[in-house]
Parts: C-alpha cells; sequence; structure tokens
C-alpha cells in the first residue's frame, strides 16, 4: 500500500513540473489591458498558480522576469548560471535584450487564492491596485536608465517594431536559487509608429494627406454655409425694413390728401 501511495506522489510532483515547465509568459487580457502592446511597453499577465506545486511551507519566494529579443541567439537564452542562481543582467549589458535576456523586474509571487476580478477593475478607486496585482508593464519605467542613484532593478522602455519573448522564474529569497521557471514565451512584437501618410482610417482607408484635404474641404463648407445663413439674415432684414418705410410713406400720402383738400376748398370759399 506505501508503495502505491509512492508511486502516486511521484507521479503528482512530475505532474506538477510538467505543467510549470509547459507554462508561457502570455500577454494581459485586454479586458485589462486595452492598449496592448504599446510602442514601448507589453502588459503581461502575472503567473497565478502556476507556482504554488513548486513552493514549501515556511518558504520565501519571489518571481524574476527575464526579457530577451527574439533576434538574440538561441545559446544565450539562459537565465542561471551553473549553480542555479539568477543572472544580474541588465538592459545596458545586453544592449536591451539584443544579445542575451536581462532582469526587467521582481515581485511577489502571486495569490492563487485570491485573483484579480474584473467587474473590480471598473473601480476608478480600485482600478490601480487591481492591475497592479493582475499584471506586470514590461518598459514601464522611463527613468530609470538616466538615475545614477538608481538602485532596483531597471524596466526601461522597449525598441518600438521588436520582438521580445519573456520568462518567468521562482527564485527562494534565502537561497537565491531558482526553484522553477516557465517556458519562453512566444513572440510579442511592440508596435511601429506610423507616419502621416500611412494612417489607416477604416473604412475608408484613406491616407495622412487624404485627411488634410477632408478637414480643409469641411472648415470651407461650414463657411459656406454661415456665409448662406448671413446672407438669408440679411436679406429677411432688409425686406422687413423695406415694408416698414412703405408703411410709413403710405401713412404719410394719406394725412397729405386731406390736407390739399381743405385748403382748395378754402381758396374757393374767399373768392366768392
Amino acid at each position: 500500500m506505501k508503495g502505491v501511495h509512492l508511486v502516486v506522489l511521484v507521479f503528482c510532483c512530475l505532474w506538477k513540473i510538467c505543467v510549470v515547465q509547459s507554462v508561457r509568459p502570455h500577454m494581459a487580457n485586454r479586458k485589462f489591458a486595452t492598449n496592448n502592446p504599446t510602442l514601448t511597453t507589453i502588459a503581461l499577465a502575472k503567473p497565478f498558480c502556476v507556482f504554488d506545486g513548486s513552493m514549501l511551507k515556511g518558504s520565501s519566494y519571489k518571481v524574476y522576469l527575464y526579457v530577451m529579443a527574439h533576434s538574440a541567439s538561441s545559446s544565450a537564452s539562459s537565465v542561471t548560471d551553473n549553480g542555479s542562481k539568477p543572472l544580474g543582467t541588465t538592459f545596458q549589458q545586453t544592449n536591451g535584450g539584443q544579445k542575451g535576456p536581462y532582469k526587467a523586474a521582481v515581485f511577489d509571487v502571486p495569490d492563487c487564492a485570491s485573483p484579480p476580478k474584473l467587474f473590480d477593475a471598473a473601480d476608478p478607486t480600485q482600478a490601480p491596485a487591481v492591475l497592479t496585482r493582475y499584471l506586470i508593464r514590461v518598459g514601464n519605467d522611463s527613468s530609470c536608465l538616466y538615475d545614477p542613484n538608481f538602485l532596483d532593478v531597471c524596466n526601461p522602455p522597449l525598441f518600438q517594431a521588436t520582438t521580445y519573448r519573456f520568462k518567468y522564474l521562482l527564485v527562494d529569497r534565502i537561497a537565491g536559487i531558482m526553484k522553477d521557471q516557465t517556458l519562453w514565451s512566444h513572440p510579442i512584437k511592440t508596435k511601429m509608429l506610423k507616419q502621416s501618410v500611412t494612417i489607416d482610417t477604416l473604412p475608408g482607408q484613406r491616407s495622412g494627406g487624404m485627411i488634410v484635404i477632408a478637414c480643409i474641404l469641411s472648415m470651407l463648407m461650414v463657411l459656406l454655409v454661415a456665409g448662406f445663413l448671413v446672407a438669408i439674415y440679411m436679406s429677411v432684414t432688409w425686406s422687413e425694413d423695406t415694408l416698414t418705410e412703405s408703411r410709413y410713406e403710405s401713412q404719410a400720402a394719406r394725412h397729405v390728401t386731406p390736407r390739399r383738400e381743405e385748403i382748395s376748398e378754402l381758396t374757393t370759399s374767399l373768392c366768392h
């Protein structure tokens, strides 16, 4: 019976190891990160419930994130030394991951028992905390490269239009050695800044020059309509003024005609 239990235990351990080693980092859910990737950042989902089977009770662990350009040699993809200690390579040392992987972030192991909920992210007061718990944005620190007093792990902006791969490591904080790791992620590419002449605006598929022409024509149309309305207003005002003037002249003529008749009668009576 003990032999059966031992076989089951070994099988479970091997199954957990295989599961972890088949997991790859992936981009964050678009409901949490709508604009992803950007020109210089890529938001990844943190490894929830990935390393739980590799952690021992009473031990303390951290998760290390490594970044490598897809163009880097596969022979230089190792993130540990011969003693299983994680490498401390930096962005500068690897030319932004072009020569090999660099350490971009260190964070606590995500709590598998309480993963973030999407409806909490809709609350403006909770959104920042939820996003911090759920995702890690690679390339989010634009100042660490130029700060001589910065001593933490530097996570500088990525290169635009560049393809990267990512890996998570589970590291024992006390021993300082790797306990588990994921596979390298599938390639993920940052966006490229588009020139105005190549702007694609669906559904018309118009270029930047066509958009400028459309804006100018729209402005001319607005001016034309405004001029037309002013002309109508002036025409109505002029008509009202003309009508008022005609009425005044008519009333004046009515007063003048009786007066002339009175003068004629008075002259006739004096002659007789």
